[in-house]
């Protein structure tokens, strides 16, 4: 069963125990899929639906943050449990350790001397690591990675 396949099964099963907050999330969700299908006439696959899941949860996560320094609990609470919802369909996370071993393994792979060769060492390990860590953290590994000490 694909990802968007979930998602849809999902909808139904929310409409059906009329959990009002996770159907409008998942129908963002779905909108948002058939958006950019419509927009590049394709069908996505499950690494282009993680990666809009993604997407949603940054936004999500800006949110939260943006909304408590407004002091608005209220809509930083709803961002919340939308964010919930939505970290459900991502796949399992990577250990700090299996994060490591990526970025290093990758380094050695491409060849890479120093901060100049960054681009290389990303373009390797964000196929194989998106949607499964933070690509903040692991631009930070690889950078220090290829920072001599």
């Amino acid at each position: 069963m694909t990802l968007k396949t979930q998602i849809s099964d999902d909808m139904k099963a929310a409409m059906r125990a009329k959990e009002a907050g996770k159907l409008a999330t998942i129908r963002l969700l779905l909108a948002e899929i058939k958006r950019k299908e419509v927009d590049e006439q394709i069908e996505l696959n499950d690494a282009q639906t993680v990666a809009i899941v993604e997407k949603m949860i940054k936004q999500r996560k800006d949110s939260i943050t943006q909304f408590e320094a407004g002091g608005r609990q209220d809509l930083a609470d709803i961002e919340k449990a939308e964010l919930v919802v939505l970290a459900a369909y991502m796949p399992a996370g990577l250990s700090d350790e299996e994060v490591a071993a990526e970025v290093a393994a990758a380094v050695a792979a491409s060849g890479a001397a120093g901060p100049q060769d960054m681009g290389k060492v990303m373009a390797i390990v964000k196929p194989k690591l998106a949607g499964r860590a933070d690509m903040t953290v692991v631009s930070a590994l690889v950078k220090k990675a290829l920072t001599p000490a």
